[in-house]
């Protein structure tokens, strides 16, 4: 089975601290490696994490504010030392095109990758190759930003007591999965007879907004929510001036959602502890825990119903 899990490769906002770098996830996921957010210091937190950078296949900017993208130059640079072979395919705003041409061009150096763009200016699936469907949606944080949704691929999950019962195994069960139906113990049995589809697991992306009604459409039924809370209640109005949200706010988006699992990150530099978002958070929506630099949340497959 391949690796399904989350790693925080950094949780602080725009300004890091000693013990937070800028923002950057990497979420690794059925033979792929989804990054959000590079910001600056990417691609040596991935030393710490013990990740090797050609795992990123994807890579998505929200918005481009610096503690969101400084890390892109230096994570293609990397990737084209590592002289990968796969396409990075890179999400991004259309209207910051011209910032993401300066990060990835900033330097001199010799680009051997094959980088695949992806700018994107309006709502809705912007990428779907039968394996994962990515959605975009646009937030509200005063420039164009965008919320993220990566969902897999519904299965079909054979029920073993049924096909015990029926006799179907070995070549059978194959040419059964091919064909859509089969003869067998004197009758025609159908896939649908022994089996049932099994929904794909979908995680959402909220980086830098204030509430708003595309932050709970991105989110709606996720398996995970990665989501901002910049501040805690108490500088509410500093979390609105500033285009954020406070934990509880996130906790709000999570439970009217209606995700399983919300992730709290993009903490101000001003807290030290960061026991009391999830605190906070967990008045509201209970399966809630905060990031921290180089914690990894597993992602496990939905083992669907037997």
């Amino acid at each position: 089975m391949t690796v399904r899990d989350l790693t925080i490769l950094g949780c602080s906002s725009q300004q890091p601290t000693r013990l937070r770098n800028h923002g950057a996830y990497l979420l690794r996921w059925n033979g792929e490696g989804f990054l959000f957010d590079p910001g600056e210091g990417t691609q040596r937190q991935f030393i710490f994490a013990n990740v090797a950078p050609p795992t990123v296949t994807r890579i998505f900017v929200s918005h481009f504010h610096g503690d969101h993208c400084l890390g892109l130059g230096s994570m293609l640079m990397r990737l084209n030392l590592d002289k990968v072979t796969h396409p990075i395919h890179c999400y991004y705003p259309a209207s910051g095109k011209t910032y993401f041409d300066r990060l990835r061009y900033g330097t001199v150096y010799h680009e051997t990758i094959n980088v695949v763009e992806h700018p994107v200016s309006e709502e809705g699936v912007v990428h779907d190759d039968g394996q994962f469907r990515i959605e975009a949606r646009f937030l509200k944080h005063g420039i164009d930003n965008i919320g993220w949704r990566v969902t897999e691929a519904d299965r079909r999950k054979f029920d073993k007591e049924k096909l015990k019962q029926f006799g179907i195994q070995g070549e059978n069960v194959r040419t059964l999965k091919r064909e859509g139906q089969i003869a067998s113990a004197g009758a025609t049995i159908s896939l649908e007879d022994v089996s049932h589809i099994v929904p794909g697991d979908a995680f959402a992306v909220v980086i830098d907004t204030r509430s708003c009604p595309n932050a709970i459409e991105i989110a709606r039924g996720a398996k995970v929510l990665l989501c901002e809370s910049t501040y805690l209640e108490e500088e509410k109005i500093l979390a609105y001036k500033h285009h954020h949200l406070t934990a509880k706010e996130a906790a709000a988006i999570a439970k009217e959602a209606g995700v399983e699992t919300l992730i709290l990150t993009h903490f101000s530099a001003r807290y030290l502890d960061l026991t009391p978002f999830e605190e906070e958070a967990r008045e509201i929506f209970p399966n809630t825990f905060a990031a921290d630099d180089l914690k990894v949340f597993p992602f496990p497959r939905n083992p669907g119903k037997s």
